[in-house]
């Protein structure tokens, strides 16, 4: 199975535990790694064989930039579920970060892997 992938996707939304962050918009990172067989896109040079990794994109943004949930690994459920369901994903990596949000870090957040694992594919 091959991977298809979409690095450094920033989207502003609210997220957070803190009153303060309840009231703001603050900046996520989604990176995201998903199997896929581009075997048959290749062939046919058609996008309706392909993941259409811009329609999933406009989804999240939307999707992500809307909700406000308290916490990164809700957000990431929610995204990798949508990535699963709505595009028939099989397996996908993601990773979430707010980047600023831990004083002297760079970045921090959360990596989930959800469904067969690559290699089982």
């Amino acid at each position: 199975m091959d991977r298809i992938f979409i690095r450094g996707l920033e989207i502003e939304t609210v997220i957070g535990i803190f009153d303060w962050e309840r009231r703001i918009r603050q900046r996520v990172r989604l990176d995201l790694e998903m199997a896929a067989d581009v075997a048959s896109a290749a062939a046919s040079d058609s996008i309706d064989d392909a993941l259409d990794y811009k329609a999933l994109s406009k989804r999240l943004i939307a999707f992500v930039g809307e909700s406000e949930f308290l916490l990164v690994e809700t957000l990431a459920e929610q995204v990798a579920a949508i990535v699963r369901s709505e595009f028939a994903v099989p397996w996908v990596r993601l990773s979430v970060s707010k980047p600023g949000a831990l004083r002297g870090a760079e970045d921090v957040g959360v990596v989930i892997e959800r469904g067969q694992r690559l290699e089982a594919l």
